[in-house]
């Protein structure tokens, strides 16, 4: 079923009424029309965060004056989409598909925040006017994975940090987790992931293509990260982030027993 996004503002009287890019969207790309049904969310100003429901509309018409799409909310329901934990990925610059293609999957894979972030061995520098332009694409690409996939919240896209930056504010998270290709076994893994609970924030700092500094990892280390194994293989960028935020996504939603990662 499609899903859409909207502000508070646009739901009254036991209707929502969406504009903007969603018109044409639903009305000449989708193709449907009065009668069927689909979901919508709604999100805030100021976090995009959303309630923690969903809204089943059937599509009674379309309002050509205002480029609206105008349906009648048939009922409210919880929404069970979302991670019971909140799990931002802190992702070390890749090439520009790269990164498009992680942000895309993050999403799928419940991931509530990504943040882009410069590393002393990216091998790609945006220059501060490209940043924006960037920022703005990426946020796109989340949205569009997050309607895709049923999310009921849109995933953030934040701007650039230094690593410094980045350290310092996933520090703050309950857990602090740092996939590092020189740490060995397994163990350390399995106890980490086997303790975190639902509700905990979790924080996931994944390094670019060139790999994490010597230096960063001591970062990361004073600032409470674990540096933890994802295997005996080494990982590309652009699979790292997913295979962990595969594992956690699994043992949040399903419960893994402890015997299922391997020493």
């Amino acid at each position: 079923m499609q899903r859409f996004f909207v502000w508070p503002e646009q739901i009254a009287d036991g209707y929502v009424r969406i504009g903007s890019n969603d018109y044409n969207h639903i009305k000449s790309v989708l193709r449907m029309r009065a009668g069927e049904a689909f979901m919508v969310s709604v999100q805030s100003e100021d976090s995009k965060e959303v309630s923690n429901g969903e809204y089943y509309c059937i599509l009674e018409g379309f309002d050509q004056e205002r480029l609206e799409v105008v349906a009648k909310i048939a009922y409210f329901q919880e929404s069970k989409q979302e991670l019971p934990s909140e799990i931002t990925l802190y992702q070390g610059l890749p090439k520009s598909e790269k990164m498009e293609f992680i942000i895309q999957k993050a999403v799928e894979l419940g991931a509530i925040r990504i943040v882009p972030v410069a590393m002393k061995r990216c091998v790609v520098k945006l220059e501060a006017d490209r940043k924006d332009k960037k920022t703005s694409r990426w946020q796109a690409i989340a949205e569009s994975a997050a309607k895709q996939c049923g999310r009921a919240r849109i995933p953030e896209v934040s701007g650039v940090l230094s690593y410094a930056e980045a350290a310092r504010e996933a520090s703050a998270a309950d857990v602090f987790l740092v996939p590092y290709e020189n740490e060995k076994g397994m163990a350390e893994t399995k106890r980490i992931v086997s303790q975190i609970k639902p509700g905990q924030k979790i924080a996931i700092m994944i390094g670019p293509e060139g790999g994490f500094d010597e230096d960063e990892i001591r970062l990361a280390r004073e600032a409470g990260g674990h540096a933890i194994s994802l295997g005996k293989r080494i990982l590309r960028t652009e699979t790292a982030g997913m295979c962990l935020l595969s594992v956690l996504m699994f043992y949040l939603e399903g419960g893994m027993p402890s015997e299922s990662l391997v020493e």
